[in-house]
């Protein structure tokens, strides 16, 4: 991925696709910590985890601003530039629900998950 304006990779119009990483939800995964595209809304597992969903979407669509889908967290990330970024409120809503997990989905994580991490 090339550099592309930190601003100009997020749309804070953009709600989440859902309230858990899209592909391991789909495959039957597990995840540590979740992230969301800032771009599009994708969400996606973390690089801790055994999948790292949200990388992939990055590298594959070219959308390379995440931002933290977890409760009480509201940093950016910029995969191209490898640092933080600061960038707006984004749509509803900031993180998973409370109830859920991490980590998730709850009755997929394997007893030895914490070996399982990257």
């Amino acid at each position: 991925m090339g550099a592309v304006d930190a601003a100009a990779a997020i749309d804070p119009s953009v709600p989440p696709s859902g309230t858990g990483c899209v592909e391991c939800l789909a495959l039957g995964g597990w995840w540590f910590h979740l992230r969301r595209c800032a771009a599009c809304g994708h969400v996606g597992c973390c690089d801790s985890s055994p999948a790292q969903h949200a990388q992939g979407h990055a590298g594959a669509t070219g959308h390379p601003v995440i931002r933290s889908f977890e409760p009480g967290e509201s940093w950016f990330w910029d995969y191209t530039r490898e640092q933080a970024v600061a960038g707006p409120e984004l749509a509803p809503p900031a993180h998973h629900p409370l109830d859920q997990p991490a980590p998730g989905p709850r009755g997929r994580v394997p007893a030895d998950w914490r070996s399982r991490l990257h």
